[in-house]
């Protein structure tokens, strides 16, 4: 897969990929199960609402590493990029020329939780506890830092156990070797906390999620059809499939300012 998305990106740099129409790309953070034919799958739906209104082909490219993610929108070989975590596309319109298009729905937020018998009752008793995030590097990590430290809670100076995915942080606070966890809430162990005897003690603020962000090809007057046309999506059989075949509610095209301010807030 590496050395696929190595050809692709040296074949975009030059030129190769124009015949094939406009480059879609996807990022769907660390998630580790799925594939680039999944993803073409799972997205070809929302790629031909983009290709109506564009009047063009529009190729849908998976995106597995960030560095690969981070290189095609600085160098601008994207036409659209649809990723979370949602700092990525948030520095695409920062610091890359990208335009902003939609998030989806819902916001994301960082949950706080600890098991059901715990203690603990409000974000202050977090101090002095054991905490279990992602990775330091994770966006999660980052986004509950920030959230945390605007309650009080300076995680530089906790314990913290960093482990590397978010199914881990419900299994370390479950097995003792933490007391608290901090995980997204649209990962799927969200989903399950209560089966998994957790619950939450702190809901973030909530931020965009999985932003959809144009390039310098797409004029902002055809943004704007395409934020009509996403809009448009839950009102018709059709659009509800894709939406459904995305694994989310709907669009937002009003999220364009904290988006912007995503990364200020976040320290970045």
């Amino acid at each position: 897969m590496k050395a696929w998305i190595a050809g692709w990106v040296l074949a975009a740099a030059s030129g190769l990929c124009s015949a094939q129409g406009l480059i879609f790309a996807i990022s769907e953070g660390s998630s580790g199960g799925t594939d680039h034919a999944r993803v073409i799958a799972k997205y070809s739906g929302l790629a031909d609402v983009l290709a109506k209104t564009m009047r063009q082909s529009v190729q849908v490219v998976f995106i597995r590493e960030f560095s690969a993610l981070e290189s095609g929108l600085k160098e601008g070989r994207f036409d659209f990029a649809m990723a979370r975590p949602s700092d990525y596309p948030a520095r695409g319109l920062r610091d890359y020329g990208y335009k902003y298009v939609a998030t989806a729905q819902p916001d994301g937020q960082c949950l706080i939780v600890v098991p059901k018998a715990s203690p603990l009752k409000t974000v202050a008793d977090i101090k002095g506890r054991k905490v279990v995030t992602p990775n330091p590097a994770a966006y999660m990590t980052k986004f509950c830092e920030a959230e945390l430290r605007r309650n009080g809670v300076d995680l530089s100076r906790e314990q913290v156990q960093h482990v590397r995915e978010q199914g881990a942080v419900i299994f370390y606070v479950k097995s003792g070797f933490g007391e608290v966890g901090a995980v997204a809430s649209y990962s799927g162990v969200a989903k399950t906390l209560d089966a998994d005897g957790m619950r939450v003690l702190h809901a973030s603020v909530k931020q965009p999620y999985f932003p959809l962000i144009a390039g310098k090809k797409v004029s902002a007057q055809q943004v704007a059809l395409i934020q009509k046309d996403l809009l448009a999506l839950p009102e018709a059989e059709a659009g509800q499939g894709v939406l459904k075949q995305i694994g989310i509610k709907g669009f937002d095209t009003t999220t364009e300012g904290r988006l912007r301010e995503l990364l200020a807030w976040l320290g970045l």
